[in-house]
């Protein structure tokens, strides 16, 4: 960490949002990379931290635009991170995940979590990596080779380098989700010599966390007609530390983001990678699955909801303080931040909550926890 530096430069609105453009120096070399700070990101409240790698020939502000993280962190409070390659012999921005060449980028990952937890607010149990194509190799190239730092990955349109899972060394239960065309000519669906086969990474994860071999699967609603390609959600769930390998198979679809504002190629619009990216993330830190009654590592006492399903009133028993809106967080299963009413005796008023699933994140500077629970 001796040569690391930074310069910053800001562009943002006094009120609102920050796009910080920024560089490091990691093994020589100066590497840049593009923050989003959302409006609701708070100072002193840890943030979960989503790494959003571009693809080959890309470049961080493409990846920033096309695979657009930007509005759900601006509701779910997260800080995303766009971190920019560097060049490969015929001078083409690439990721190195195990691609050749002397470049450290899985070290340079790791300074810059290290680099962000000095300036923000970052939850290090929450840190997250996703990306396009070779952004998706590089996020399983994390999953193997920083697992100690990684506590879920998404890919879309990548896989593994063929033999990669011979090699790969994650250190604990490591929640995947794939999002693959069945038609992608780039990164073949059925891989290559130097492509692992998706159903072949699929099974090397489910396998690893001990996942159900046996997927649950579900049409997606194909609700647009004229995108040239349906899709089709598998669920290998059960896993050790509840975690779970998901799959979103685009049937007939390219090398493409689903739901992206800008279409090249078949690309599915029945829904937004983006949105379950982060609905995937969502459930997990590094320790597995945020279930109901769920807590962290730091908790010292057992703590639960009452009741849940909730009607109108939330009781949380079993903290050994009082909880108030300033320590306490509720989310929706999409990630949206809800404004939160605390009565007294440690009870959360959900009156005015819609139907559905909730995350409620209590942090103090002795326990925490992340405990699930419907409303009702």
């Amino acid at each position: 960490m001796k040569n690391l530096y930074f310069l910053l430069f800001l562009s943002f609105s006094a009120f609102g949002q920050q796009t910080i453009n920024g560089t490091l120096q990691h093994g020589g070399l100066s590497r840049s990379f593009i923050l989003y700070v959302p409006a609701s990101y708070t100072p002193g409240t840890p943030a979960p931290l989503v790494f959003n790698f571009h693809g080959y020939s890309s470049n961080a502000q493409e990846q920033m635009f096309y695979g657009d993280f930007r509005p759900i962190a601006d509701t779910a409070g997260f800080l995303l991170v766009h971190p920019m390659g560097t060049l490969d012999g015929s001078n083409v921005p690439y990721w190195n995940s195990g691609w050749g060449g002397a470049v450290d980028d899985i070290g340079f990952t790791s300074a810059l979590i290290d680099f962000l937890a000095a300036s923000y607010s970052v939850n290090l149990d929450r840190v997250f990596s996703t990306g396009m194509s070779n952004g998706g190799f590089m996020s399983y190239t994390l999953a193997c080779s920083l697992s100690n730092r990684i506590a879920a990955i998404a890919s879309v349109t990548g896989t593994m380098n063929a033999n990669q899972s011979l090699s790969c060394n994650s250190q604990h239960p490591m929640p995947v989700l794939e999002i693959h065309g069945t038609a992608d000519a780039t990164v073949p669906y059925d891989g290559n010599g130097f492509m692992a086969a998706i159903p072949n990474v699929l099974a090397y994860w489910v396998n690893f966390n001990n996942c159900s071999t046996t997927p649950q699967i579900t049409a997606v609603p194909n609700s647009n007609l004229i995108d040239g390609c349906t899709a089709v959600h598998s669920l290998y769930s059960g896993g050790n530390n509840g975690v779970d390998v998901e799959h979103y198979q685009i049937i007939d679809g390219g090398h493409t983001w689903p739901g992206s504002a800008f279409t090249i190629g078949v690309t599915n619009n029945d829904f937004s990678a983006s949105k379950k990216i982060w609905e995937f993330f969502l459930q997990y830190d590094i320790n597995g699955k945020i279930g109901t009654n769920a807590v962290s590592e730091l908790m010292t006492e057992d703590i639960s909801i009452f009741p849940n399903p909730v009607i109108d009133k939330v009781f949380i028993q079993g903290f050994s303080q009082p909880l108030s809106a300033e320590n306490c967080s509720v989310y929706s299963v999409d990630g949206k931040l809800f404004t939160i009413d605390f009565l007294e005796n440690n009870t959360l008023d959900a009156t005015n909550f819609e139907n559905g699933i909730y995350f409620l994140r209590i942090v103090t500077k002795e326990e925490s926890a992340t405990i699930q629970f419907v409303k009702n």
